[in-house]
């Protein structure tokens, strides 16, 4: 039977994630729904990539992922469904797949949304899930919906690249702030090149060593590691490091507007020696 995981930036307080399961039950009894997350941050592209990315590819083959993510941030007259590396991704035409896939998907279609319908969260929600039973009964993807269809693409998060320096964007802040940057070990070896280094943030904390775990330095020491994704990550043995340093996660607004002043706050620069 089917596993169904359910990504969201709805959070748990009111009933919706309840019914979000609820319409799966009533489509189909049988499927297999996990959470992966309701917790995510409204509106934060690069934070809701990470996440989904870095979870979607612990699934078994042909899991489908719901990713209920601002569902609305145009009025919506598609839904997509996609399929890429064995897995099923069904999202709104946002542009957030791209960021998830970093690249286009090996297949995309187009679930339209009927004109007269009332084009809330549960409604597509039921389309989504409408589009899962047919392939769970055997039905053909291409036939599903309108195959190879335009969508919206937006590029994911790159850190920026010097010479001598790497600078990186806080894209998610952990339960135990830590500090998580969009620079992966590969790109961080790659730029190295065996030199040394410094890790700087805010105008005066560095770190000179990647740790192995947190237990590799003191308490109340911070310390840098590459997490079980394979991303820096800033932190303090025992402590919070966004709180005390006022770190905070980069989001899309952040690019104009006054929050200009935050990416202060937002930034990682590494320096190779």
């Amino acid at each position: 039977m089917a596993l169904i995981t359910l990504t969201s930036d709805i959070g748990h307080r009111d009933y919706l994630v309840g019914a979000i399961k609820g319409q799966l039950a009533q489509i189909n009894p049988g499927f297999q729904l996990m959470d992966i997350s309701h917790e995510l941050s409204p509106f934060n592209y690069p934070q809701a990539a990470y996440i989904c990315r870095n979870a979607i590819r612990h699934f078994p083959p042909f899991t489908y992922h719901l990713i209920l993510v601002n569902l609305f941030e145009k009025k919506p007259e598609q839904l997509l469904l996609a399929f890429h590396k064995e897995q099923y991704l069904l999202c709104a035409d946002n542009g957030l797949l791209t960021m998830i896939l970093e690249g286009r998907p090996e297949m995309v279609i187009g679930l339209p949304l009927e004109k007269s319908a009332v084009k809330n969260t549960l409604y597509c929600v039921r389309v989504m899930a409408a589009a899962i039973q047919e392939l769970v009964n055997g039905g053909s993807l291409l036939n599903i919906g309108v195959p190879d269809v335009s969508f919206m693409e937006k590029n994911h998060l790159r850190p920026v690249f010097g010479d001598n320096w790497i600078e990186g964007q806080i894209i998610f802040i952990d339960h135990f702030e830590n500090v998580i940057v969009n620079i992966t070990r590969e790109e961080f070896e790659e730029r190295r090149k065996g030199r040394s280094f410094r890790i700087v943030f805010k105008r005066d904390e560095v770190i000179e060593r990647i740790s192995e775990t947190y237990a590799d330095v003191g308490e109340g020491e911070k310390l840098a590691l590459f997490n079980s994704a394979g991303y820096l990550e800033i932190a303090i043995q025992k402590g919070n490091a966004a709180g005390l340093f006022g770190l905070q996660d980069f989001t899309e607004q952040s690019q104009n507007q006054y929050l200009q002043s935050r990416l202060f706050y937002q930034t990682i620069r590494v320096y190779f020696e």
